[in-house]
């Protein structure tokens, strides 16, 4: 009897129940790397968001400078976020993937992981501006092991 009754409520919870709406977006930001030493960074991030979980891509690069000592790199995380569901949404998030390590003609390619957190609040219509703090963890042997960064972003959901 208790098992007929589940089903029926669970079939019940089916037929009126709405499923959140998922919502993508995307967002072109401008930031800098504070480690080893402060240098400009560029990237693209896009996702998918569901009420609270969500799940993006993102490339950055940031430039070589030979007379300082410092690698070019660009890096390609899926990350997945997890965040308020609200109109200022505050998340954290951690991923993995891929980074091009480019020195003085020399490049190394390996994979990486990143932690951080940021926040997206709304500015006017559906246009957010996005701020958001990376720490990474470089496998093999980068000449910066943990690089970090810091960016803010026109984020656009659609």
């Amino acid at each position: 009897m208790k098992r007929y009754f589940v089903i029926a409520l669970l079939a019940v919870a089916g037929l009126v129940g709405h499923p959140s709406v998922a919502r993508a977006d995307i967002t072109f930001f401008v930031g800098l790397s504070p480690r080893p030493e402060v240098r400009p960074i560029r990237g693209v991030a896009a996702g998918i968001s569901m009420l609270i979980v969500g799940f993006e891509f993102d490339y950055a690069e940031s430039g070589e400078d030979v007379v300082k000592g410092l690698p070019g790199m660009k890096t390609g995380m899926f990350n997945i976020l997890v965040q308020t569901p609200t109109n200022t949404s505050i998340y954290v998030t951690a991923g993995g993937g891929l980074y091009w390590e480019t020195f003085n003609g020399a490049r190394k390619i390996n994979a990486g992981t990143n932690v951080g957190g940021g926040i997206k609040i709304a500015l006017f219509g559906p246009i957010h501006v996005r701020v958001d703090y990376r720490i990474f963890t470089l496998r093999g042997s980068p000449r910066v092991a943990n690089p970090q960064r810091l960016y803010v972003g026109i984020n656009w959901p659609f």
